[in-house]
């Protein structure tokens, strides 16, 4: 596959010299997209970013003409998956459905990088989701000031499960442990989906996530939310309070997911994608379908992204080194 991409390439910048046009604007008028395009979510199926990645693809998909087709390659907060889109041609055909999470917080709580954000090109961000505070419906708990109190009256014997070391759920429950003054054991998982089914059957007492992959269970009654970390209520859970409203507005997280190509994608493919990433995020029926799962359609160009990126990877270093989480 990769003889081929580098096949690709040739023939585009011969066409180029020929015609005096730049190799990626000659592979983009070549007629991009011409084959399947290859969408990689690092999580496993069943969370959030698995979400976003199966909705942007499925939408997408009749938007390019060709199919998008999303592979999980969860583990190593990120990494597997980051790496993989690294090391893909770039040519618009690899992309990374990428967590924030694990583009801006763990590059904090890893000693040895085996990939920077600067081997990305920004696309478009697709979704964004405040955290949801969720436990086992059996824990004698109905609101977060009830949880608190719980925490302290059993020091270490609470504990919540996280989509892995550094990511967005742990740093969360971290601030919370900070702001309320209790000790809970963190659990990290390999993904969303393996801590929601861990969190069912009861072998941890809570988490913190994104509302998408917990609603079904919130609906039959098998989980109960206390507190949305963002600063509205969702349409989707109006009458669970928000941390601020619940006394402890410093427990402030949002999620994005964001769509990434390799650093050296031309010009052109990054301009195709995002504006049909464009149309996909603003169409009704997919912002509809955002809202009934707990997340919000939320397009950035790739500039607005690039510089969100910058913003919150400063911001989450000062917010991990207040919480104290040490680096693997």
């Amino acid at each position: 596959m990769r003889i081929q991409r580098r096949r690709i390439h040739l023939a585009a910048a011969a066409a180029a010299l020929a015609l005096g046009l730049p190799a990626g604007q000659a592979l983009a008028q070549g007629g991009y997209p011409s084959k399947t395009v290859l969408m990689i979510v690092p999580a496993a199926a069943g969370g959030t970013t698995d979400l976003a990645g199966r909705m942007a693809a499925q939408a997408l998909a009749p938007v390019l003409g060709q199919s998008v087709v999303v592979d999980n390659k969860g583990g190593g907060n990120g990494a597997i998956a980051a790496n993989l889109v690294k090391r893909a041609e770039p040519d618009g055909y690899t992309l990374l459905m990428q967590y924030s999470g694990y583009h801006v917080i763990s590059p904090h709580l890893v000693k040895a990088r085996s990939w920077e954000q600067s081997d990305f090109a920004p696309v478009a961000n697709v979704l964004s989701a405040p955290q949801i505070i969720v436990v086992r419906a059996e824990l004698p708990v109905k609101t977060l000031a009830e949880l608190v109190s719980y925490a302290k009256a059993h020091p270490g014997k609470l504990n919540y499960a996280s989509s892995g070391n550094g990511s967005l759920q742990h740093v969360t429950g971290a601030m919370l442990e900070q702001q309320a003054g209790v000790k809970m054991v963190h659990v990290p998982y390999k993904g969303t989906g393996p801590a929601l089914q861990d969190l069912l059957g009861g072998q941890v007492d809570l988490t913190f996530g994104t509302a998408p992959p917990f609603m079904p269970h919130v609906q039959s009654g098998k989980l109960r939310v206390l507190a949305v970390t963002g600063k509205q209520r969702l349409h989707s859970l109006p009458n669970v309070p928000t941390t601020a409203e619940a006394g402890y507005p410093g427990v402030n997280a949002t999620s994005w997911f964001a769509v990434f190509a390799p650093k050296a994608t031309p010009q052109p493919v990054i301009d195709k994608l995002t504006a049909d990433l464009k149309k996909v995020v603003e169409d009704p029926a997919f912002r509809k379908k955002a809202e009934e799962q707990g997340a919000t359609a939320d397009y950035m160009n790739p500039q607005q992204l690039g510089a969100m990126v910058k913003t919150e990877y400063a911001n989450w270093a000062q917010v991990v080194k207040s919480s104290r989480i040490e680096a693997e």
